[in-house]
């Protein structure tokens, strides 16, 4: 018998012994739940570790609405600039940025809105074969732990804890994170994605415009407008990639990229514009 085996042999011994024979643990007062909360407060996460899955998921709307807003309202612009006329740059370019915030918006909204009834819908079929198949469900469990290296003796003491009657919250709740992998979406989170997105837009969006406000040249106000921009698309490519993946490397990649794109975009819808309007006259 190896080391290792007799070290948990003699644990076991020290160990209420059940009437199947496998070592019983002690049932402890406090749920998981009630733990977690309590873990919570004193360290500011379960863990001990500063996480933040709501402040992740603005971040990302923030990055989608405001990369968004960047580029389409810019890459229209500089189309309109090539027909010369700063006031029907204006109307074009406030009636994208309205219409895109209210789209980005609506889209962000209608996101959110559907991963929660997902979840809903998910939640129930796991609860509904918890209560109708607990046999195959259990069986899943085992499988699972068998994913994270856990053995069959090591999983019935998981599996009959967790598989209790009594325990039906924590059971499906274990189905959803670690067979389904879906955390339960924030109730509020479609109102909250759908504003952080549609206002990332349209402050995105109003940067290229500004110097068309107060330049009656187009041309001008175009040019101002791509250093205005380029300036912002370096400052956000890098801030955005540092952010997510916090090394300078990636933050000036992040940078160079988003420069890229957004020059491609204002550049490519230029060359269009230019080229309908030259042969239209």
């Amino acid at each position: 018998m190896s080391k290792s085996t007799d070290i948990s042999h003699t644990h076991h011994n020290h160990l209420p012994q059940s009437d199947d024979g496998i070592p019983s643990v002690p049932i402890r007062s406090q749920s998981l739940a009630s733990r977690r909360e309590s873990t919570a407060t004193l360290t500011g996460s379960p863990h001990g570790e500063q996480h933040s899955t709501n402040h992740n998921e603005i971040i990302r709307d923030v990055i989608i609405g405001f990369s968004d807003g960047l580029t389409v309202p810019f890459a229209l612009t500089a189309g309109l600039s090539s027909l010369g006329n700063t006031r029907l740059v204006i109307m074009g370019g406030l009636a994208e940025l309205f219409s895109g915030m209210i789209s980005m918006g609506l889209g962000a909204y209608l996101a959110a809105a559907s991963e929660r009834q997902h979840w809903e819908a998910e939640h129930a079929r796991e609860s509904w074969e918890v209560d109708h198949c607990p046999a195959m469900e259990r069986a899943e469990i085992y499988d699972i732990l068998a994913d994270y290296g856990i053995g069959k003796e090591a999983g019935d003491m998981v599996v009959r804890d967790l598989c209790k009657r009594e325990n039906k919250t924590d059971w499906v709740r274990f189905m959803m994170d670690f067979e389904l992998r879906l955390s339960e979406p924030d109730v509020g989170r479609a109102w909250v994605s759908a504003f952080t997105m549609g206002l990332s837009y349209f402050v995105g969006g109003l940067i290229p415009m500004v110097p068309y406000f107060f330049m009656g040249n187009a041309m001008s106000a175009l040019g101002v407008s791509c250093v205005i921009t380029a300036v912002v698309l370096l400052a956000f490519g890098y801030l955005k990639s540092w952010v997510t993946i916090r090394t300078r490397k990636a933050g000036l990649w992040g940078a160079v990229q988003t420069l890229v794109i957004g020059a491609l975009a204002a550049g490519t819808s230029y060359a269009i514009v230019r080229g309908l309007d030259s042969g239209g006259s």
